[in-house]
């Protein structure tokens, strides 16, 4: 089973197999009419509808569970052979049922496959001509237009953290005439931002997690297990207990006892 993303791609083995957690499994997939239609399991809110229930801010346990799977997820999808370039909080669903502390990564649309499965071959470090992705969470190096490699999705997790912690990123809330003026802005703020600066008040965690990621080199590959290792300390350092219930359940139950 194969799916035809980005007009040229095909990730059949990546999201239409139901191995693996938190890869929705495709249920059937063809052309209705002029339609390209695709099927999947049934999956509940994304992380940006939790953020608005939990009034757009994170507790520092949710974070770090969140970060676990969003990097499970990613490292995943490198493995084999693609990166996602265009991660942010509405492209990750929890699921249902007994499902619901599974954080699943979805919309394929922009993932390109960046290196050949069978030579193992990278692409090419080179420039493009377009910001591909969202800009308030995209690298550094997409506002540059700089080819994406794996470094870059990881990169934009990272802003991901650190929003769902504050609420809000520097870069963001800006009004400017048309869509040009505001990649420039995210691009020059982005920038210009010290990684101390963006992760102020945050555990030291994050600051090293996003300089490790900038200093990634274009092929380089990430070191997963240490990345999720580090969060992982952080987890448990604070005390707290792994037992994958976010924040948003706890509210829901929460304005469930002050109907009563």
């Amino acid at each position: 089973m194969e799916v035809k993303v980005g007009d040229r791609y095909k990730v059949g083995h990546i999201i239409g197999q139901g191995s693996f957690f938190g890869i929705p499994n495709v249920r059937w997939f063809g052309e209705e009419g002029d339609f390209n239609i695709m099927v999947i399991d049934i999956l509940g809110l994304n992380l940006e509808d939790f953020f608005t229930y939990c009034n757009r801010k994170f507790s520092l346990k949710t974070v770090l569970m969140i970060a676990d799977q969003m990097i499970e997820r990613i490292e995943y999808l490198h493995n084999h052979n693609f990166i996602h370039r265009d991660l942010k909080p509405s492209e990750f669903l929890i699921g249902q049922g007994k499902k619901a502390d599974v954080i699943y990564l979805i919309d394929y649309g922009l993932a390109k496959k960046y290196r050949d499965p069978r030579t193992t071959l990278h692409i090419p470090y080179q420039n493009t001509n377009n910001l591909t992705g969202t800009a308030r969470f995209s690298s550094i190096n997409t506002h540059l237009k700089i080819e994406q490699s794996r470094r870059d999705d990881l990169e934009t997790i990272g802003y991901c953290l650190v929003y769902f912690l504050k609420g809000t990123l520097p870069w963001m809330g800006i009004k400017v005439e048309n869509r040009q003026e505001k990649y420039q802005y995210i691009e020059d703020k982005k920038i210009s931002t010290p990684i101390e600066v963006l992760c102020e008040d945050l555990p030291e965690e994050f600051i090293t997690y996003l300089k490790y990621c900038r200093s990634l080199k274009f092929e380089e590959k990430p070191d997963y297990v240490w990345i999720r290792r580090l969060f992982k300390d952080l987890f448990y350092r604070c005390e707290y207990k792994w037992d994958l219930i976010f924040e948003w359940a706890e509210v829901a139950v929460i304005d469930e006892d002050n109907k009563k």
